[in-house]
């Protein structure tokens, strides 16, 4: 009797925790109809010319989103280069290397980061980067700036700006997953290194190699942090909707056109638009963040299995 009593609050345990998660996942499900209904006309008047075209004109009825898809793209890879080695270089360190003393404190003000608005961000972002970023281009010498990659207005709002901006906002989320991953590596890898004679630098390469999957997951789970974000972005990049190479230029993200053409968009078409770019930002968001997460469960689920000694003396050297 007290078995089955067992038994039936263990199944009613389950549905009451299970019922959170399956309303999380029609939650997920419905935003993306409701994009993919509210998005119908877009579609069905510019088809797959959409993401390809960049005219952007809702006066006269014109819509390309390539623009936006651009710089979105571009600042969000421009931020991962800056991001992932540094956020490496602190998981490696907060993991490895630092005193055990200092270790909480580093660690809580490194997540703090995280807890920082990023409308804070973005006033940071506005008083020291842009005139930083400013003060960079105007120090280049003339054949470099007349250069794609540097020209542009000395303005100091431009895509350079939002990566850095980005870039610092993706640091506390990528290390921290790192850490994490790196924190799950089997002590005897570490101890295999030092028992055949390697230095603490080749201990920490045998860690990275046995956790880079999981490190490749905590980056693109930052690259999708990226990807997403509004605010900061918005009032740094200048929100041009013209596409460039030029890191000093100002260019426009999916996410800031959202922000800044929503509320005024009367046309029908072009709220249908809009809605089309959270569309595929949605999506994308998805696809980046549920990869990455899928790299992290595959490294912290994986049982560890004994090298043999050649192997592990490979690895250590």
């Amino acid at each position: 009797m007290t078995g089955q009593r067992l038994r039936a609050s263990d199944r009613i345990f389950g549905l009451l925790t299970g019922a959170p998660a399956l309303l999380l996942v029609l939650i997920v499900l419905a935003i993306g109809v409701v994009l993919w209904r509210e998005s119908q006309l877009s579609i069905a008047a510019f088809g797959f010319g959409f993401w390809s075209s960049s005219d952007w004109d809702p006066v006269a009825g014109a819509f390309g989103a390539f623009p936006f898809i651009w710089g979105t793209l571009y600042s969000s890879v421009l931020a991962l280069l800056i991001a992932a080695p540094v956020s490496i270089g602190i998981a490696v360190f907060l993991s490895d290397i630092c005193p055990h003393r200092l270790r909480p404190p580093l660690i809580f003000l490194t997540e703090l980061l995280a807890a920082i608005p990023s409308i804070v961000y973005g006033l940071w972002g506005i008083f020291v980067l842009v005139p930083l970023v400013r003060t960079i281009q105007e120090s280049l010498p003339e054949a470099v700036r007349a250069l794609p990659l540097f020209s542009g207005p000395p303005v100091g709002v431009s895509l350079l700006a939002a990566s850095l901006v980005l870039a610092v906002m993706v640091i506390p989320y990528t290390s921290s997953m790192a850490r994490e991953v790196l924190r799950a590596v089997p002590g005897a890898q570490r101890a295999a290194a030092y028992a055949l004679g390697s230095t603490r630098w080749e201990a920490t390469q045998v860690a990275l190699r046995y956790a880079r999957t999981g490190i490749i997951g905590a980056v693109m789970l930052g690259f999708g942090r990226a990807i997403g974000e509004t605010m900061a972005v918005t009032m740094v990049i200048g929100n041009n909707p013209q596409a460039s190479w030029s890191l000093f230029a100002p260019q426009y993200t999916m996410a800031a056109v959202l922000a800044n053409e929503f509320k005024e968009a009367v046309e029908t078409l072009h709220l249908h638009a809009l809605v089309e770019i959270g569309l595929v930002l949605f999506v994308i968001t998805l696809a980046v963040n549920g990869l990455s997460r899928l790299l992290i469960w595959r490294m912290t689920t994986t049982r560890p299995r004994r090298a043999p000694r050649r192997q592990a003396a490979r690895e250590a050297a």
